[in-house]
């Protein structure tokens, strides 16, 4: 998974091109949940260590409910098609900045997919991260999902850092101990 940041659309052609952008509501949350759903689906290509069945990626509720999290949503027919959220986080204290926000749950329904929404769910984070007083913004994507890093990096997001892992093999040693 790489870590991407940036320091900060194209027009929606989709049949019905009225689009609401509002924050999302604890009475959104069966909604929500069925799309973390789809999110779990759409990685699992690229992380073989997801779990089985309906893993929970997100603690929605409290993403909701924080001062410190600003979690959006994109509505077209009373139809959630678009999240986003962005939590301020304390930085490592060798960062040159204090708090950063992290984004998350990133989605566009697929009927949706391509028109720009992402970017406008973006932008608007980051104009609420800006009213923060918040100047740098990162997210995951996977290495692997060269698609999602493409649009991302014509977001102004570029490549920071890449998260390695390895999965350890434990020897006959190790299994006797």
């Amino acid at each position: 998974m790489r870590h991407i940041r940036t320091r900060l659309y194209k027009p929606n052609t989709h049949s019905n091109p009225m689009i609401i952008y509002r924050p999302a509501e604890i009475n959104d949350l069966k909604t929500l949940r069925k799309i973390e759903q789809q999110v779990v689906l759409a990685e699992r290509p690229f992380n073989a260590e997801i779990k089985t069945g309906a893993p929970l990626y997100y603690d929605i509720e409290n993403l909701i409910a924080s001062d410190d999290t600003f979690m959006l949503i994109g509505e077209s027919a009373d139809e959630i098609i678009a999240t986003g959220y962005a939590q301020i986080i304390v930085s490592k204290g060798s960062l040159q900045h204090r708090k950063h926000a992290y984004l998350g749950f990133m989605y566009v329904a697929e009927s949706y997919r391509g028109q720009g929404l992402n970017g406008k769910i973006i932008e608007k984070l980051n104009t609420w991260c800006l009213e923060q007083g918040i100047r740098d913004c990162y997210l995951d994507v996977y290495s692997a999902n060269a698609q999602a890093i493409r649009a991302y990096e014509k977001l102004g997001f570029e490549s920071s850092m890449i998260k390695m892992k390895v999965k350890l093999k434990p020897s006959e040693e190790t299994q006797s101990a």
